[in-house]
């Protein structure tokens, strides 16, 4: 499995499930009102987590996809997918609705991504749907979404093996969120691992301990 960040909340996972299986997952796709330049991208499946501008540009992505847009199970392509309902951020006293939240299982790997939650705490209904997660993508960015305070907490209630932030400040972007150092420092780390991509097998995710990787834009 590769899995590439393009900024923002945007992912694509590509997947192999045997020689001839090939399946490419695009998570959250912006337009180019962020400041950065929407990726060309191909896939079979697209998740859209809620209809906001920078989450939900579809039409950027080739390959005629499986759009997925909401809370429900779907079997794509020997992916299995599950989106569960979430809260968005208040922001001044307005709140910007709901999202959703996805696990995804394929090569038996199981990802959550956790979409801009506001939530500074998952309910015990969304664990249980959440179950088991190997790779975790996590805003941490605040203003929007939880904060880094709020994330490692969240981060703690789910217990990933491999953490990813996500929806925080990099080049470009006009949305004004915090950048990745104050994540960082909550977990007194300062020299992340930093990656072009992960490239991952079931085997290498080690049990015994969490690690943060930045995946690079």
């Amino acid at each position: 499995m590769n899995i590439n960040w393009y900024g923002q909340s945007c992912f694509q996972i590509s997947s192999s499930q045997g020689k001839n299986n090939h399946v490419s997952i695009v998570i959250d796709p912006f337009d180019e009102s962020t400041g950065l330049k929407p990726p060309k991208l191909q896939a079979d499946i697209v998740l859209v987590t809620h209809d906001h501008s920078d989450h939900n540009n579809v039409k950027a992505v080739s390959g005629q996809p499986f759009i997925v847009k909401g809370p429900g199970e779907y079997d794509i392509k020997g992916v299995f997918i599950q989106g569960i309902s979430g809260y968005h951020d208040n922001v001044q006293g307005a709140q910007r609705g709901s999202i959703t939240i996805y696990t995804i299982e394929t090569e038996g790997i199981r990802l959550c991504h956790l979409s801009d939650l506001g939530q500074k705490e998952l309910t015990s209904d969304q664990l249980d749907k959440i179950g088991n997660i190997d790779i975790l993508m996590i805003p941490v960015g605040g203003i929007y979404t939880i904060d880094a305070a709020e994330a490692v907490k969240v981060m703690a209630q789910i217990e990933p093996r491999i953490i990813m932030p996500m929806h925080y400040k990099i080049p470009k972007l006009k949305i004004k969120i915090d950048d990745i150092d104050k994540f960082l420092k909550n977990l007194g780390i300062k020299k992340p691992e930093s990656l072009p991509k992960l490239s991952v097998r079931k085997k290498d995710i080690s049990t015994e301990e969490a690690k943060i990787i930045i995946l690079q834009s």
